[in-house]
C-alpha cells in the first residue's frame, strides 16, 4: 500500500479532505493542549497537499534515475511476517494433529516450522522490542512493561515518556500550552523497516508493540499497537455502572466504578473522561447521560450529551460510540468507546470499555504518517487504538465475564484481519506485518480451562470455555487461509511467528515478602510485615533488595538508587550472586519441588550499553510460577506463596527457554534453532541489503536454489530422533497441564 507515495494525487486530495477533522487540540496523557499548532496544522497540511501534487512528476523522475530498482539484489519482493502474539509451538502441534490447523499445516508442509526461541526475559514488550531491532534487551533498553525511578523507587513505564509542553499562557482560568507535549519513545537501537525505508523498501508496520509514540520513517506507514494509551492517559481504564452495593459502597473493584440511583425505569449519571489540562483548576471532563430502560427490561436507550442517542440490547456490544469532551475556549477531544448492557434486573449493570483514541481525529500521533489512522478509520470505520485492547483487567475482577471478554476480543480481531488483508492487497512489493493480540488475551485469560485442577476454577464450570483457545488457533488458521496463496508466489516470502509461547500460571511468588522473610528488605514501622502497593511502607535505609514488575529485581545500589546502601564492587557482586543462588534452590513449600529454573545476573548475561538499566536480577521461574500480583506492583504481603486465583491463568513470563515462540514459513532454514533476534536480520538480506554491524542475528532462511537440500537436512522428525532441536516439529507427547505446572 503506498497511499502517500504511490498514489500522490490521491493522497493529497484525501489529505484535504481530513482538514476539518484534524484541526483540533492536541491532548496527550499528562499534557496540555497545543491550540496555536492546530492552526498551523491546518495551513501546512493545504500547502503540503499542493506541494505534493505540483511536484510529483518531478520527484518520480528524479528517484528513477538516481535510486533505480531497490530490489535488484533481492531474493524476495515481498516479505509479509503475519504475528500471532503467544502462539505456542506445543498446543500448535496439538491442534496440527488434530487437524485443526490444516493451513499452518499445509505451510509447514511447504516450507518449515520450528520452535523460534524468545527474548531474555520472556515478554511481549521486550521481545517485540527484539525483533523489531534484531537486537537483545541491553541494546534496546525494554527489560518489562515497568521499571522503578531511581529518584523515588516509584513505577515508570518503560517504553514512553509524556511530559507537559514546556510554555503556557494564563489568560484568566485558562492555561494555554504553547507547542506540543513531549513524548518520546525510550526504547534504543532503530527498527529495520527505517533501515530497508533509507534503501527505498516500502513498509507498512501494523500494531507491533511498543511503537508509540510512532517514530517516522521514510517510504512507509506505521500504526502504533502495545502502550498506546487510552483517552485518559492510563494503558486501559474500564468503566462500570451499577445499582448493587455492598453497604452503600460500589461492590466492584477495578477501574471507574460509578453506583447508580433508579427512578423508575431511568437513571442519570456521566461519563468520566482525560483529564482538562487546559483549566487551571483542573479535574476530569465528564459526559452527562440517561440511561432509560424499555418497558420489557431487555433494551435500554443511552442518550449521551453531544452524542446520538443508542440503543443497548442486553447481553451484546454497542458499536463504537464516539465521545467528544468540551475543555473550552472552543477545544474539544474526541474519543470512542463501546457499552454493554450486563443485566437490567434486580440490578442495571453496565461495562464501558476503556476510552480509546478516536482514530478518525486522534487526540495525539497514533501513527505515522498522522493521516494513516484517519485512512484506516474512513476505509474501514472505527477501531481499537488502545495499545492493550483487549479489556483483561474487568474479567481478572469479575466485573465483567468470559463471554463479555471473548466478544470484544473477537471483534477487535476482525478490526484487525481487515487491516492485515486490505494490506496485503495494497503490497505487491516491499515488507508488510501485522500483530494480533488475541492468540496472547485469550490464552493469558482462559488457560485455566487447559488444566480442570487450576485454582481459579474452584467452583466453576469448566466446560463452556475450555475449547477457546483451541478456537483461537483454528482463527489464526482460517485468517492464514485467506493469505496462503502467497507462498505458492517464488517472489514472495511469508513467514508466521510469535514473540514466545504459554505455560501455566498456578501459583504465584511473593520475591518482596521472601526479602522481607530473609533479610534484604525492611519496613520502616516495628513489626510491620506488609506495605501498600509501590513499596509504600519500606525503610530504604535498611533495605537491599527490592522487586518491580515481572520478572525483575534490584539492588539497593550506592549512587544508583536514591536511598541506596550496596556499595559497588565486591559488596554488590557478592550480594548478587548470594541471591540468585538462593532463590535458584527456592522450593515451594506446598509442592516441596523448587520453582526457579534459572536466575539471570543482568551484568554477566547481558553486554550491551544499556545493561546497566536492567534489573540486577531476572528471575526465570519455572513453568506454573511467576511473580505475584501484588509483587508486580512493589507490594509486600504476610506470606510469600499464593495460589492463582485469578482469571488470568496462563502466563509467560517464567524462563524463556519454557516458552519459545513459533516460525512457520513457506521456505526452508538453514539454522536448526532459530531465534526471534534472527527475523530482522533476515528480512535485510531477503531484500539483498546488508545486516548491520549493530544486529545481533543473522539469515535463516534459505535461498531459493538450497531448497531441496535445506529442507531434507532439516527434517522435522530426523531432529526429533536426534534430540537436537528441543520442540521442533513433531513434539514428544507432552502432558496436559495439571496440578505440577507443566505446559
Amino acid at each position: 500500500m503506498r497511499i502517500l507515495s504511490a498514489r500522490p494525487f490521491w493522497a493529497a486530495l484525501f489529505l484535504l479532505s481530513l482538514v476539518g477533522s484534524q484541526a483540533q487540540a492536541y491532548i496527550g496523557p499528562g499534557a496540555g493542549f497545543a491550540l496555536g499548532g492546530s492552526m498551523l496544522v491546518l495551513a501546512t497540511t493545504f500547502l503540503l497537499a499542493f506541494a505534493i501534487i505540483l511536484t510529483w512528476p518531478i520527484r518520480a523522475a528524479i528517484k528513477f534515475f538516481t535510486v533505480g530498482n531497490p530490489y535488484k539484489n533481492a531474493s524476495a519482493k515481498r516479505v509479509i511476517v503475519l504475528g500471532f502474539d503467544g502462539m505456542d509451538p506445543g498446543l500448535a502441534t496439538k491442534y496440527m494433529r488434530e487437524g485443526r490447523l490444516p493451513n499452518f499445516q499445509k505451510l509447514a508442509e511447504r516450507g518449515v516450522f520450528r520452535p523460534l526461541d524468545t527474548s531474555v526475559p520472556s515478554m511481549s514488550p521486550v521481545a517485540w522490542s527484539t525483533f523489531a531491532t534484531g537486537t537483545d534487551a541491553s541494546h534496546h533498553c525494554i527489560y518489562d512493561f515497568l521499571t522503578r525511578d531511581p529518584c523515588t523507587y516509584g513505577p515508570l513505564l518503560s517504553s514512553t515518556d509524556i511530559g507537559s509542553a514546556k510554555k503556557v499562557v494564563n489568560i484568566g482560568r485558562y492555561m494555554i500550552p504553547i507547542g506540543k507535549p513531549s513524548m518520546r519513545l525510550l526504547q534504543k537501537s532503530q527498527h529495520f523497516w527505517k533501515l530497508l525505508g533509507e534503501k527505498h523498501i516500502f513498509s507498512i508496520i501494523q500494531r507491533v508493540p511498543i511503537t508509540f509514540p510512532p517514530v517516522p520513517f521514510k517510504n512507509g506507514m506505521l500504526l502504533s499497537g502495545m502502550c498506546v494509551p487510552d483517552l485518559r492517559g492510563s494503558q486501559g481504564t474500564f468503566s462500570f455502572f451499577s445499582t448493587e452495593t455492598e453497604e452503600g459502597e460500589a461492590k466492584f473493584i477495578g477501574g471507574e466504578q460509578t453506583v447508580l440511583r433508579r427512578k423508575g425505569n431511568v437513571v442519570r449519571s456521566r461519563v468520566v473522561g482525560p483529564d482538562n489540562s487546559l483549566l487551571k483548576s483542573g479535574g476530569r471532563m465528564t459526559l452527562p447521560f440517561t440511561l432509560t430502560l424499555a418497558d420489557d427490561g431487555k433494551s435500554a436507550l443511552l442518550e449521551i450529551e453531544g452524542c446520538d442517542a443508542v440503543t443497548l440490547p442486553e447481553g451484546e456490544y454497542t458499536d463504537w460510540v464516539e465521545l467528544t469532551f468540551k475543555a473550552g475556549l472552543g477545544i474539544n477531544v474526541s474519543g470512542i468507546a463501546k457499552f454493554y448492557l450486563i443485566t437490567t434486573d434486580p440490578h442495571i449493570n453496565l461495562y464501558m470499555t476503556p476510552i480509546h483514541i478516536d482514530p478518525e481525529n486522534p487526540a495525539m500521533p497514533i501513527s505515522h504518517p498522522e493521516v494513516y489512522a484517519v485512512y484506516l478509520a474512513k476505509k474501514q470505520g472505527k477501531y481499537a487504538t488502545l495499545g492493550l485492547a483487549e479489556d483483561t483487567w474487568s474479567l481478572n475482577n469479575r466485573v465483567t465475564d468470559e463471554k463479555i471478554f471473548h466478544d470484544q476480543a473477537m471483534s477487535i480481531c476482525e478490526e484487525r484481519e481487515r487491516m492485515f488483508l486490505d494490506a496485503v492487497k495494497q503490497t505487491k512489493k516491499g515488507f508488510l506485518t501485522t500483530v494480533f493480540d488475541t492468540t496472547d488475551r485469550v490464552q493469558h485469560m482462559f488457560y485455566r480451562y487447559l488444566d480442570p485442577t487450576h485454582p481459579a476454577n474452584e467452583g466453576k464450570d469448566t466446560e463452556q470455555w475450555k475449547d477457546a483457545i483451541a478456537q483461537v488457533y483454528e482463527r489464526a488458521d482460517a485468517l492464514l487461509g485467506k493469505v496462503s496463496y502467497l507462498a505458492d508466489d517464488p517472489d514472495t516470502v511469508l513467514m508466521v511467528i510469535s514473540d514466545h509461547g504459554f505455560t501455566n500460571f498456578r501459583r504465584g511468588v511473593n520475591i518482596n515478602s521472601w526479602l522481607r522473610d530473609n533479610g534484604y528488605l525492611f519496613m520502616k514501622e516495628e513489626g510491620a510485615r506488609t506495605s501498600g502497593e509501590y513499596f509504600d511502607g519500606i525503610d530504604w535505609t535498611r533495605t537491599k533488595a527490592f522487586a518491580l514488575g515481572l520478572t525483575g529485581i534490584f539492588i539497593n545500589r550506592e549512587g544508583r538508587e536514591k536511598s541506596g546502601i550496596v556499595a559497588e564492587g565486591a559488596e554488590y557482586r557478592e550480594l548478587v550472586q548470594e541471591l540468585a543462588d538462593k532463590l535458584e534452590a527456592l522450593i515451594d513449600p506446598e509442592t516441596g519441588k523448587g520453582c526457579v529454573r534459572r536466575m539471570v545476573m543482568s551484568q554477566k548475561f547481558f553486554d550491551g550499553p544499556y545493561r546497566f538499566d536492567a534489573p540486577d536480577l531476572l528471575v526465570g521461574w519455572e513453568g506454573g510460577y511467576r511473580h505475584s500480583w501484588e509483587c508486580a506492583v512493589g507490594q509486600v504481603t504476610e506470606e510469600a506463596f499464593a495460589d492463582n486465583t485469578k482469571s488470568w491463568s496462563g502466563d509467560h513470563c517464567v524462563d524463556p527457554t519454557i516458552v519459545p515462540g513459533v516460525l512457520f514459513c513457506n521456505r526452508g532454514l538453514t539454522e536448526e534453532n532459530p531465534r526471534l533476534v534472527d527475523i530482522p536480520a533476515t528480512v535485510m538480506r531477503l531484500f539483498g541489503q546488508k545486516i548491520p554491524g549493530y544486529m545481533q542475528g543473522k539469515m535463516v532462511l534459505a535461498e531459493p536454489s538450497q531448497e531441496a537440500s535445506v529442507l531434507g537436512m532439516l527434517d522435522p522428525r530426523s531432529l526429533e530422533q536426534s534430540g537436537a532441536a528441543p520442540g521442533a516439529l513433531i513434539f514428544p507427547e507432552r502432558e496436559e497441564p495439571g496440578a505440577e505446572g507443566e505446559a
